[in-house]
């Protein structure tokens, strides 16, 4: 069995099942969500906000639900605290569940384990992406992806590419891949789009 991967920052997800999962491979403080009570729940919120004082990193299921839950946490916390990271979409239905989620893709709790450790390997060991030199709004324009008629378009093949959800928007996009990817890595994932 792989050890643990320590992670300093507290991590927010949707529900119990995603924390079991997150539990089995990250040494981490593990918040949920309570899903939907969120809403409703100013108390939950405001623990939330609390914890997230020297940072935060939200991974909610790459659904609609999972949107609005994200969209709403983001609201709530100081964009400066935020990380945001997203699973891929991934077809098929947790082995809990009798049958698939509305969209017929995996949540936390379904993703596979390595491909989780891969999305955390940022954070291990008390590390913070480094954001001295971010990829801006002006990459993104320059790149084609946003401001122009195609942008949109574009976004999604490179989302594809970077195994980010396909519509999140140009600004979700750019804390994604803030967190996920390098400079270099932006720019070489950029050129695979024109060939």
């Amino acid at each position: 069995m792989k050890e643990k991967l320590r992670v300093s920052l507290p991590i927010i997800v949707e529900g119990k099942y995603d924390k079991i999962k997150l539990e089995s491979i990250l040494d981490a403080d593990i918040f949920t969500t309570g899903g939907f009570s969120l809403f409703k729940r100013e108390d939950r919120l405001g623990m939330l906000r609390r914890i997230s004082e020297r940072g935060v990193i939200i991974l909610t299921d790459s659904d609609g639900a999972g949107t609005l839950i994200r969209s709403h946490l983001s609201s709530a916390i100081p964009k400066d605290k935020i990380y945001q990271l997203y699973t891929p979409k991934i077809e098929g239905k947790e082995k809990r569940k009798k049958a698939p989620s509305a969209e017929g893709t995996l949540g936390v709790e379904g993703i596979d384990a390595e491909v989780l450790r891969a999305l955390f390997a940022p954070f291990a060991d008390g590390r913070t992406p480094r954001r001295d030199d971010p990829i801006t709004k002006a990459d993104l324009y320059s790149a084609g992806m946003s401001g122009s008629a195609d942008s949109a378009s574009r976004r999604r093949r490179f989302c594809s590419l970077a195994s980010l959800p396909e519509d999140i928007s140009a600004n979700a996009m750019l804390s994604a891949v803030n967190v996920t990817l390098s400079r270099t890595e932006f720019f070489e994932m950029c050129k695979k789009l024109d060939e």
